[in-house]
């Protein structure tokens, strides 16, 4: 399966805060401009869904290789200043985006989150993404409905955030998600197989491959470049070959793996 660099993004905002998900706008319009100048394409779900799936139905895969240039752009947890910052970038620029959402806290803050430095981030309002997505700019996917741990929930909860994430969606956008997010990009092959139930055709992790996978269910699991606060290189840092980009690759699952202490921080305490 021979698939186009997916870039991962967080906050884009000219707020400062203590953790490493913020890029500055000014950083981010840069590494936009080279990209298009560069020739970028943006695909959407459906055409990475094609390029995932086809090749193990039998389709020629030379058919289905993508252009060098091609890549796909993700904002996990959509934040409010995006519609600021980012998609007017976007527009003017001829890319697109998909935009996980965390259901629950559409239009709200983000408390989900450790507030490190006392500071919240709000997210995106329904009539924004629904907008946005108008204009052909982003899709919205899920997140989740309240950016749990996945994979620390029994399968009756996870089957619950799954599920009522995708129908909020559905509900609020007008038409039902392909792709799930998985929330601190934990997967394993038993949510993979849940998202699949749940009625996700794509899946993305983090920079980590997802292991123990059927091939069939690899499409659910893809690997992603996320772009942290040190990336400020005008070409993002992980779409580099060589010792820099492996580098930035490895900071980036370093960043992964501390995830985790945001988890335990804010996982509720266990009924007794």
């Amino acid at each position: 399966m021979s698939l186009p660099p997916i870039l991962c993004y967080h906050k884009v905002d000219a707020r400062r805060e203590l953790g490493v998900t913020r890029l500055a706008p000014r950083v981010f319009r840069r590494q936009m401009e080279a990209l298009a100048r560069a020739g970028a394409r943006t695909l959407g779900s459906a055409e990475l869904e094609r390029l995932a799936t086809e090749p193990a139905a039998g389709a020629p895969p030379s058919s289905l290789v993508p252009s060098r240039s091609s890549l796909v752009l993700t904002f996990d947890d959509g934040y409010a200043a995006l519609a600021e910052h980012a998609f007017p970038v976007l527009a003017e620029l001829g890319l697109k985006a998909l935009v996980f959402v965390v259901t629950d806290y559409v239009g709200g803050e983000n408390r989900w989150d450790v507030a490190l430095g006392g500071r919240r981030f709000r997210h995106l309002s329904w009539d924004q993404l629904g907008d946005w997505r108008s204009r052909g700019v982003i899709e919205v996917h899920s997140h989740g409905a309240t950016h749990a741990r996945l994979t620390w929930l029994a399968d009756a909860q996870l089957d619950e955030e799954l599920a009522r994430s995708r129908q909020a969606v559905a509900e609020r956008i007008g038409e039902a998600p392909a792709a799930v997010c998985y929330p601190f990009a934990a997967a394993d092959a038993r949510v993979v197989g849940r998202a699949r139930a749940a009625g996700y055709r794509l899946g993305f992790a983090g920079p980590r491959p997802v292991t123990g996978l059927a091939p069939a269910d690899a499409a659910l699991a893809l690997a992603r470049r996320p772009v942290y606060a040190w990336d400020g290189a005008e070409v993002p840092l992980v779409l580099r070959s060589g010792l820099a980009g492996r580098t930035a690759m490895a900071a980036a699952r370093f960043a992964s793996r501390l995830s985790v202490t945001t988890s335990l921080l804010r996982r509720p305490p266990r009924r007794v």
